[in-house]
């Protein structure tokens, strides 16, 4: 770990095969879910099965075999017809909907009986990669592509320059949700790749939200103002984009500052690439592939990437049909500098031996209200930033880390202590989790807060070693609401979902997984979870080409069904993970049995104890309350004899609550 900081100031169900593996498996753990609660300490150290289920699963689109641990499953949903071959992207949650994008629109999935979802509305409006949030009777939509139109039509931009292209933030009126009213847009210099919605507990006139866009700056012929040169004031780069939306005139969003956040970042040091990686580069410029070095990294471009660059040559020397090897030899020539005009950070007239710059853009930011800062994902770098000026977003602190590739998201626990990033290396597209890839990279780096600076703990990654088809890295999660801990569901594409804790930093672990073999056994096709986020008591999960796929969490050696409960007593209006609500819990027996569980799981209160107060709390939810108070002043006598008396006071307070 290298780290160093700056600071500044209803659908058919398709069919599924789940192995007898598993199967077997799971009548271990049901057995040893079905002791009394005072056998659970004795369970703690329960473990995933082994051999591990997920190794070896069969391929296939909807009929791959599955592998499930501790989660229940309710649904799978295919992709409605227009939506089918399309990636499916972010979710948002509002009410009884989830809110799914995809490269060709948003779905609109009603999940009020979450065992038998159904397609609600169909919205056909293409762009990539239609990140999605709301907000009240609003929804906000990213275009980033050069194909987007401002007419959502399907057809795309074929100019260079034109003014049909939408590249930025789509506002849509979703009052009448069934009818969802395209109200406006906000252009901007780079797209929007992904988006951030805050809303400022001291404003209830507008929201905000953050644009990160990581394409190319767009010609100022197209948008007026954008400006790509790295050494000028005014670029495009080294920026991130606010817009105020008034909430009573939405149609008026504008930007209103692009806070330059990454000043002074210089390009960090990185990892090469993997045992795997290197022979694939091998055999790849063997066979005649084009490679190229982006950031020090040397990667393989696709032929959906070269293709077009040929034909582009093609046509300008007035050939026609299959390019030449004299076509390709002049590609190889103009690929290096295509590659610094796409992605290269350094100005015409820099000194080519001063350091490269940091980061020009986000991937990802995490807003958290409820203590003021945000989490910034942002290429080479984390960040840390004070939004308690929602339009002027401070960096306080950077940490980079050469066993990161690529900051993609970030997750704060629920008190505000910790923070958590994701690292996508190679981007996503490419299979990171195989046998011998170091467990350090694509993984997650968890830090503590401290003084409003970022200390590094430790990675977690995805156990189960995935195949060279699957495409596998850490992707998009959210926390679960279980009181006193610290508990996230997270998508890795198609190495599947993990639910991990991290409540110690230095001991993050899973508990839960659900996984599917390959899309396709020869070749690595295109599947696997996107983002997967808890709401309102289930767990839902955006399957890139499998649809919408919707668990729930089962009692086992690890989660009770005290915390279960508890977790499902939060109800929240609506959710956008990047913008992550603050859990709060209502008094309830659920929520006190949930601590008395989490104390006898940790061995912090002796089995007299713990079965006195489960006894003296299932007596007073059957009957009178009238002993609730005396029992919340033993319990709270007892912190000082306890390992954990933090906890046992946190009892004592839920008892007490309780009785009032």
């Amino acid at each position: 770990m290298m780290t160093f900081r700056t600071t500044s100031t209803s659908t058919p169900r398709p069919t599924r095969r789940l192995t007898s593996l598993v199967l077997v498996a799971g009548l271990v753990i049901a057995s040893a879910c079905s002791s009394t609660a005072a056998g659970l300490g004795s369970m703690a150290q329960a473990g995933p099965p082994s051999p591990d289920p997920r190794v070896g699963l069969g391929a296939g689109l909807f009929d791959a075999e599955e592998a499930i641990w501790n989660l229940a499953w309710l649904s799978q949903s295919p992709p409605p017809e227009a939506f089918v071959g399309s990636t499916n992207s972010d979710l948002a949650f509002m009410g009884d909907y989830a809110i799914q994008g995809n490269y060709n629109g948003v779905i609109f999935w009603d999940i009020s009986d979450p065992a038998n979802p159904r397609v609600a509305v169909e919205y056909v409006c293409p762009a990539s990669q239609s990140d999605v949030s709301v907000y009240g009777n609003l929804m906000f939509v990213s275009g980033e592509g050069a194909s987007g139109r401002l007419d959502c039509g399907s057809e795309g931009v074929a100019e260079a320059v034109s003014h049909d292209r939408l590249r930025g933030i789509r506002i849509f009126d979703i009052s009448d949700i069934q009818n969802p009213d395209y109200i406006g847009n906000v252009q901007t210099c780079r797209g929007s790749h992904t988006h951030t919605v805050l809303k400022d507990p001291s404003d209830d006139d507008n929201v905000y939200i953050y644009v990160s866009g990581s394409s190319s700056v767009r010609p100022s012929e197209e948008l007026e103002g954008c400006v790509a040169a790295g050494d000028d004031p005014s670029s495009a780069l080294f920026r991130i984009e606010v817009i105020r939306v008034p909430l009573d005139s939405p149609e008026d969003a504008a930007i209103v500052s692009s806070p330059r956040i990454f000043q002074d970042l210089v390009a960090p040091e990185s990892h090469g690439a993997a045992p795997s990686d290197i022979r694939a580069i091998v055999e790849a410029r063997a066979g005649g592939a084009f490679v190229v070095d982006r950031g020090g990294q040397e990667r393989i471009l696709p032929s959906r990437m070269i293709d077009p660059m040929l034909q582009r040559i093609v046509g300008e020397r007035g050939g026609s049909g299959l390019p030449t090897a004299a076509d390709s030899a002049k590609l190889r020539e103009e690929l290096p500098i295509l590659v610094a005009q796409q992605f290269g950070n350094r100005g015409a007239n820099q000194d080519p031996n001063a350091p490269r710059p940091g980061p020009t853009q986000c991937h990802d930011i995490t807003v958290y209200p409820y203590i003021g800062l945000a989490g910034g994902a942002c290429g080479g770098y984390g960040l840390l930033l004070d939004i308690s000026d929602p339009e002027n977003p401070i960096r306080i602190d950077a940490v980079a880390d050469s066993n990161f590739s690529y900051w993609h998201s970030a997750t704060f626990n629920n008190d505000g202590s910790k923070l958590l990033f994701t690292d996508e290396w190679g981007g996503g597209g490419g299979p990171k989790c195989r046998i011998d890839d170091p467990r350090e990279w694509g993984a997650d780096a968890i830090f503590t807060l401290e003084n409003r600076r970022m200390v590094f703990h430790e990675y977690y990654k995805l156990s189960a070693v995935q195949t060279s088809v699957e495409n596998c890295v850490a992707h998009n999660g959210s926390l679960i609401p279980i009181p006193g801990r610290d508990i996230m569901i997270q998508g890795w594409y198609q190495g599947g979902i993990s639910l991990f804790e991290w409540t110690d930093p230095n001991n993050p672990h899973e508990i839960a997984f659900h996984d599917r073999g390959p899309v396709n056994a020869e070749t690595q096709g295109s599947g696997g979870s996107w983002s997967v986020y808890w709401y309102n008591g289930v767990i839902v999960n955006s399957e890139i080409s499998r649809g919408l796929d919707i668990f729930e969490l089962t009692p086992s050696a690890h989660i009770s069904q005290h915390e279960i409960d508890a977790a499902k007593s939060v109800h929240l209006e609506y959710l956008n993970a990047q913008g992550q609500p603050h859990f709060e819990w209502p008094s309830s027996f659920a929520l006190a049995g949930s601590f008395v569980d989490q104390l006898e799981r940790s061995g912090s209160l002796s089995d007299e104890r713990v079965e006195m107060v489960r006894g003296a709390l299932d007596s007073a939810d059957g009957g009178s309350r009238d002993g609730l108070n005396d029992l919340a002043n033993e319990v709270a006598r007892w912190a000082g004899s306890s390992s954990d008396s933090a906890k046992v006071r946190t009892l004592a307070g839920a008892v007490r609550d309780l009785a009032r």
